[in-house]
């Protein structure tokens, strides 16, 4: 749908990005990520941050950059939602979040929205919104998915069934896929290149290494490898909602001889979980525990190996990184972590454990004997595109023009999904 951006010469342009966060803080770094690549432009955007977790607030913000913390979510094992803290009515939190994101919107004015994930928002909270800011007229809507959503019946039959693909025709003027369509097809797989009727690009993966350079990561880095001259394994769990099997394999295996092992819990691990990782780590001499680190890929640069489960934002860090990689992927409710770490260790990029095979001798085998990792790298360039697609949609360029100038791998690399 055409839209025309006419907001006034006497303000920047405003780019607000919205993700819902249930689990872990995947969503919410990839948001951060593209927000910092924005916050680059010589347009200088303001950028308004929209979702629901509250560590946000314990992230470094990029420049012109704010952000809003909706009352959370949770998601439970079997997929399903409920609140995080407020009471268990999750109707209520809906429609609560409903309303802050349409007054919010109002505000703030975007001339670009950029929707995470999932077009319809959290049990549906984005609806109003979108409708408002179509009505409206100015405002271009981006939904932005992840190279791998599920297991394709799974995802044909949710967008089905929620109306995301009529969502996504409506309202929504680009989709942009942060994947290379080499590693994974998902128009194809899922049945979305016809539905999206054109609308869809792949601008390949989202390259963090460009966060190895801020003043937080240094901070991060220094405070990880302290006076202790060993060399390090680092594991992180992201959240850690969902990552007590890991962590518990982590503190109980042997380091490989003269290291050490530094492991990131996550703030959302139950407590009782957590206690008994921190006993497990009391007992050892080599084993260091933390809740939270703010910026993690320097640290996890300087390590000798690196362990963590397979969401979006661990995975392109450890593609970045020259340590030997283990993913131990997250398998239920969601098939997108397994399908994506599959793919990758067959190139040999990273190496895979199954959870049914974790333990601390398998993964202690590994530490010691890591398997060499080599492979065709995937496209990484998916931040450049961003902001050139961005500029575009600011500055009222032809997209395709956009699309030429930062297409940097062979034409294969980036698809339109005419």
């Amino acid at each position: 749908m055409p839209r025309t951006i006419t907001s006034s010469a006497k303000r920047a342009p405003r780019i607000m990005l919205y993700s819902h966060d249930t689990l872990g803080y995947g969503h919410l770094r990839r948001n951060l990520l593209i927000a910092s690549a924005l916050s680059e432009l010589d347009l200088e955007p303001e950028i308004l941050l929209i979702g629901g977790m509250r560590e946000a607030g314990a992230f470094a913000l990029p420049p012109r950059t704010d952000c809003v913390t909706l009352p959370a979510y949770a998601k439970q094992s079997d997929g399903s939602y409920r609140p995080r803290e407020l009471g268990d009515d999750v109707g209520r939190l809906a429609r609560m979040r409903s309303r802050i994101i349409k007054s919010v919107a109002a505000g703030f004015d975007p001339d670009l929205m950029i929707v995470d994930n999932v077009p319809r928002g959290a049990q549906f909270e984005l609806d109003s919104t979108l409708a408002a800011l179509s009505r409206e007229g100015r405002c271009r809507i981006v939904l932005g998915l992840r190279d791998v959503i599920d297991d394709s019946r799974v995802v044909r039959r949710q967008w089905l069934r929620q109306r995301n693909f009529e969502t996504v025709r409506k309202f929504y003027d680009q989709v942009w896929i942060y994947g290379d369509p080499q590693l994974y097809d998902i128009l194809n797989d899922c049945g979305m290149g016809e539905r999206f009727a054109g609308r869809a690009r792949y601008l390949g993966l989202l390259d963090p290494s460009g966060r190895r350079e801020t003043k937080q990561a240094a901070i991060d880095r220094d405070t990880i490898a302290g006076s202790d001259p060993r060399p390090y394994v680092f594991c992180a769990v992201g959240g850690g909602r969902d990552g007590a099997d890991l962590c518990e394999a982590f503190v109980r295996a042997p380091m490989p001889p003269g290291h050490r092992g530094v492991l990131v819990t996550g703030t959302q691990m139950p407590e009782t979980l957590r206690n008994g990782v921190l006993q497990h780590a009391a007992a050892r001499d080599d084993m260091t525990v933390l809740p939270f680190v703010r910026e993690p890929i320097a640290a996890m640069a300087g390590a000798a190996r690196l362990v963590g489960m397979g969401g979006y934002n661990t995975t392109m860090e450890f593609l970045t990184l020259d340590a030997p990689s283990l993913i131990v992927p997250r398998c239920t409710p969601r098939r997108e972590q397994v399908m994506r770490t599959t793919r990758l260790a067959a190139r040999g990029l990273v190496s895979m454990l199954l959870p049914e095979d974790l333990s601390p001798t398998s993964l202690g085998d590994w530490l010691v004997h890591p398997a060499p990792q080599r492979g065709a790298a995937p496209d990484m360039n998916g931040l450049i595109r961003a902001q050139e697609m961005v500029r575009a949609i600011l500055t009222d360029e032809p997209t395709d023009a956009a699309i030429q100038r930062n297409h940097k791998p062979g034409p294969e690399r980036f698809v339109s999904a005419a």
